[in-house]
């Protein structure tokens, strides 16, 4: 009897430490979770995000973007003779199909037109891309109407998220809760407060760190997500723990009552 009474006041502290250590480490605060928090009442709080004003035309082409054009003139025929490329059908807007044609634009910013020849798109937005195109395209057409539109807007997410991996865009720019939902949202232990965004700018790469749970976000410069952009979700250190989101308070109550048990015998 004194044997087992020894083994268990050798077991129970430990045991103690333990239930401690997986309540701390398995219990995430609700403030890192939730979304879109007001933090206006904390001490010193001040918002860094700034409101932005417009978000159309601000992603600018790259090298290895594609982009979808199609020539329209009064001139069926003479639409069909610079429509003749690699091609794709999309639907268009009152059940009419339009052709739509691939152009790659190559490391030093130029697409190769047919019987036009290269145009150089350096430094263009979609908006500056149909006027240098249609620039291109006077002296051989007086009056033509492009349809230009970005065929390669993705963006990449990593980390702790669901489904990580290349996400496809239906649009020029999403949300960035758009593009989190499209990955199966952040996990229980993904760092919303700490979420870090690399964005390609004509200057280069620029990092930003977004906190998700700040409603301010909102409407920000950072609001918004654009081809190209990366996500990264850092993990918390209950990941480390090995602690998966299986991890309940069922668990914990094992625990305890294992411990009161042990008390209990002990007594």
């Amino acid at each position: 009897m004194n044997f087992l009474r020894n083994t268990l006041l050798f077991l129970y502290k430990p045991l103690l430490f333990l239930m401690a250590v997986l309540y701390m480490s398995g219990c995430i605060p609700q403030k890192e979770t939730v979304y879109l928090q007001d933090h206006s009442d904390k001490k010193d709080y001040e918002n860094p995000y700034k409101k932005y004003t417009s978000i159309t035309d601000k992603y600018y082409l790259r090298p290895n973007d594609y982009l979808y054009i199609h020539v329209r003139t009064p001139d069926p025929k003479l639409s069909e003779f610079f429509n003749q490329s690699s091609s794709t059908n999309m639907g268009g807007g009152n059940n009419q199909n339009y052709k739509f044609f691939y152009y790659l634009i190559d490391d030093s910013m130029n697409i190769d037109f047919p019987y036009v020849g290269k145009i150089n798109l350096s430094g263009c937005n979609i908006k500056m891309a149909k006027e240098r195109v249609k620039e291109a395209l006077k002296p051989f057409l007086k009056d033509a109407d492009l349809i230009i539109k970005l065929a390669s807007n993705t963006c990449t997410i990593l980390g702790e998220v669901r489904k990580p991996g290349v996400i496809k865009m239906e649009k020029d720019q999403i949300t960035i809760f758009q593009a989190f939902a499209k990955a199966g949202d952040i996990s229980p232990f993904g760092k919303k407060k700490k979420v870090k965004l690399v964005r390609q700018t004509p200057d280069g790469e620029v990092t930003y760190i977004i906190d998700l749970t700040d409603k301010n976000i909102v409407n920000s410069e950072y609001y918004y997500i654009y081809p190209n952009d990366l996500l990264y979700v850092r993990p918390m250190k209950a990941k480390m723990w090995g602690i998966g989101e299986s991890f309940s308070i069922g668990i914990i109550a094992s625990v305890l009552a294992l411990a009161l048990t042990i008390s209990t015998l002990i007594k």
